[in-house]
């Protein structure tokens, strides 16, 4: 096990949470002051943010799943090609969050990541862990990729959102059941497009 998985393991997403609510006491919250508050090397914490925040009611700002998107695109790309430490352009480091907004945001996702850690633990790890993991992280930049463009669709930015964060999960508690589950949500998304044009097709 690498140095960087050993930091990054420990990391419950509820802690990743609770981390983020105390970052939120700011009237402003900026990307840069998140990653210094987890680190350059945890790429899974980081990565976690975006895609639950993008589940969250913040998902209602205008172009915020399209910003979440790209982040999550940037580090999971990161994470397949084996970095040591992340990179963020300077337009995502500089961008701010109100502070109040992410507090709220943290307190709606406390159950869901209650949730999550209560159901997680290792199993199927052949999913987690080298080479296999490679795929779900291309997952994770393809799901990130998607975002941008379906931002005004309803709900699929939510539903990649909760695959990245399913993965990023099963990553950290080395559980690939969630990654399986992962899957099953990209799917949704994947057919949100047609039903909403095959739903315009029998309203015209």
């Amino acid at each position: 096990m690498t140095a960087t998985e050993q930091e990054e393991r420990p990391h419950a997403v509820r802690g990743v949470v609770d981390r983020l609510d105390e970052l939120s006491s700011s009237d402003l919250l900026s990307v840069r002051e998140v990653v210094a508050a987890f680190g350059q090397t945890s790429f899974l914490p980081v990565m976690l943010i975006p895609a639950l925040l993008v589940i969250s009611p913040l998902s209602g700002i205008p172009l915020f799943s399209s910003f979440c998107g790209i982040s999550i695109a940037l580090i999971a790309g990161q994470m397949l090609a084996r970095r040591r430490h992340l990179w963020l352009p300077d337009f995502i480091m500089r961008r701010r969050l109100d502070g109040a907004r992410m507090h709220k945001a943290a307190t709606w996702l406390g159950r869901i990541a209650d949730w999550i850690d209560r159901l997680a633990r290792p199993r199927l790890r052949v999913l987690t862990d080298p080479p296999v993991n490679a795929l779900p992280q291309m997952l994770c930049v393809l799901c990130g990729l998607a975002m941008p463009f379906l931002e005004l669709l309803p709900f699929s930015s939510s539903l990649l959102g909760t695959a990245v964060a399913l993965i990023a999960a099963g990553f950290l508690s080395r559980d690939g059941l969630f990654v399986l589950v992962a899957l099953l949500f990209v799917g949704f998304a994947s057919s949100v497009p047609f039903l909403v044009a095959a739903a315009s097709g029998l309203s015209g």
